[in-house]
């Protein structure tokens, strides 16, 4: 039997996990509109020296501070360690620029509970897939076909991080090891091979070249996509 909803018509605690690197022009706004939702948001500066760390307290987000620039898997990782201590019951990942939209959490998250899935992912590749810097998107459906014959289910938009995890899932598939923009992929490959239930729920993606300056990069970011697939595969019996 489900528990009664809470107050925000949740049926658990939710929290957000926000990785963010010199995001001191968006962080706040990002923080206020996930708080909007009743969900926890939990920003893990990765090493900044802007102003983001001041910001994303004064807009009501517990900060949890890395030293140094580690990469985003291992701040996602640190916030996932926090948000399993913490005892939430699912974790929402979303990006800190705003290329992520928090008003597509609580669709996030009804889909999960309704279809009693362990991982829901974003999928930008419809309508709002135009507004994705062509080299990306060419690179994310590569990618995502990958994925998909690998884990035999359909995998539109593997690289998208702006997700849900259940605590249980998260659990069973700890510990993860990425430490930078492959994290998304090990995390979609860990929980297929646990066989979590996997499904997908169309988000925007909003894309201001001005404002959202990516931390990626393609050729090193695909070449540890590719690194991360040849080990899985190696493990396979």
């Amino acid at each position: 039997m489900m528990p009664a909803p809470k107050a925000n018509g949740f049926n658990g605690r939710y929290c957000a996990i926000i990785p963010a690197y010199q995001a001191a022009q968006t962080i706040a706004q990002v923080v206020r509109r996930v708080k909007q939702h009743g969900v926890a948001a939990i920003v893990i500066d990765d090493g900044s020296v802007d102003q983001t760390v001041a910001l994303a307290t004064e807009a009501g987000a517990l900060v949890i501070s890395h030293l140094h620039n580690e990469g985003k898997g291992k701040a996602l990782r640190t916030g996932f360690d926090h948000a399993l201590r913490a005892g939430f019951d699912g974790i929402i990942t979303l990006d800190s620029d705003g290329q992520h939209d928090p008003e597509e959490i609580p669709a996030l998250i009804r889909a999960g509970e309704v279809q009693h899935a362990g991982l829901v992912l974003g999928n930008r590749m419809g309508s709002s897939a135009g507004a994705m810097p062509p080299l990306r998107r060419v690179i994310n459906r590569v990618m995502s076909r990958l994925i998909s014959l690998l884990t035999r289910q359909p995998i539109p938009d593997s690289q998208c991080g702006f997700r849900l995890l259940r605590r249980e899932l998260l659990q069973a598939i700890s510990p993860l090891s990425a430490t930078r923009y492959d994290i998304e992929t090990e995390i979609i490959l860990a929980a297929a091979a646990k066989h979590w239930k996997i499904i997908s729920v169309p988000v925007k993606s909003l894309y201001d070249p001005k404002q959202h300056r990516s931390h990626i990069r393609p050729a090193r970011d695909t070449w540890r996509f590719l690194a991360l697939l040849a080990r899985r595969l190696s493990r396979r019996p």
